[in-house]
């Protein structure tokens, strides 16, 4: 049995029936509520808003609010017959506990439907992290003549450098930077902002960045700031900050042509390559997970077992009796 493609799982979201009045608006107060409550990012709020419109799209009877625990099992198990990941349905599952929790504590519901749902079992997925070789590969890749080359050899040489999340690297606004005390101030998930040292490398392709391809990206003119007034560092030739898709299709282009097998690129491919290397050249978890922003030292843990790996291999290629 062939593996469901995300175009495939789109077109049969698309297929049901529209939103109703009712659970749109249930839905965008749950999700004003739960971003003032929680002080969730932005890319979970869109997450849980998708999947539960999902849900009251699915639903042929009644509007969301009053599902039951019935309704909710029959929506996971269509989701599994028709292909959906046991990890979408997890976090399927976390929207609409955060929902009907919420309702709950409004006292506009009795009961929690959600209350006795197991969510699905995950299989412990291990980042894939490049070797420091193909780092250095894919880090040359750009040519760096051209206003673009040298702005996407920099964003490679920040994500690498400073471990950054995919959203926090195009985000990044450019008073953000502090040159002179070799600092980013990096605002990461739930709004928690930490200080992230720069490296010389980094620090210099930086510099570079800023006296040459910004400027001539820009045109001469004022890069525009965003709500908050605050423009961003890394611009396109139209003076906006880069989306997530497009430095995505930026990595792999530049992975191409280093020659870097696709299947361990991924978008956040070089900030697992920078704890992955860290933890094997002697760093600590604690300080690792202040660089990371990880707010719980268990998620940093994984990459252990990403340099315990690493380290098994590297026993069984070269040693006598492996």
């Amino acid at each position: 049995m062939t593996a469901t493609t995300p175009a495939e799982l789109r077109a049969r979201v698309h297929a049901l029936p529209p939103l109703r009045d009712a659970d749109a608006r249930a839905i965008e107060g749950f999700i004003d509520a739960w971003w003032a409550e929680s002080g969730a990012a932005r890319q979970t709020l869109d997450s849980y808003r998708r999947d539960l419109q999902g849900f009251a799209r699915w639903r042929d009877r009644g509007d969301i609010t009053g599902a039951d625990r019935a309704g909710l099992f029959d929506y996971l198990a269509w989701r599994s017959r028709e292909g959906w990941s046991p990890r979408s349905n997890a976090r399927l599952l976390s929207a609409l506990r955060a929902f009907y929790g919420w309702r709950l504590r409004q006292g506009l519901r009795a009961d929690d439907p959600t209350a006795l749902l197991e969510p699905p079992r995950l299989p412990r997925l291990l980042p894939r992290a490049l070797s420091e070789r193909e780092v250095e590969r894919l880090l040359e890749a750009p040519a760096v003549e051209a206003a673009e080359g040298l702005r996407d050899r920099t964003m490679l040489e920040l994500m690498y450098a400073c471990g950054l999340r995919v959203s926090e690297l195009v985000e990044l606004p450019a008073n953000g930077v502090n040159l002179r005390q070799g600092v980013l101030r990096i605002t990461g998930k739930g709004g928690r902002d930490r200080l992230v040292p720069l490296g010389e490398e980094a620090r210099d392709w930086l510099e570079r960045y800023l006296a040459r391809a910004r400027p001539a990206l820009a045109g001469g003119r004022p890069v525009p700031g965003d709500a908050r007034g605050e423009a961003p560092l890394f611009i396109d030739a139209r003076r906006r900050a880069l989306s997530r898709q497009a430095f995505w299709s930026t990595v792999k282009r530049h992975a191409a042509a280093a020659d870097i097998d696709p299947g361990k690129v991924s978008p956040h491919g070089l900030r697992h390559s920078f704890a992955t290397h860290l933890l094997n050249h002697g760093a600590d978890l604690r300080s690792l997970q202040m660089l990371l922003g990880h707010s719980s030292l268990s998620t940093t843990q994984i990459y252990t077992l990403v340099a315990r790996e690493q380290l098994k291999q590297l026993h069984a290629r070269h040693h006598p009796r492996a």
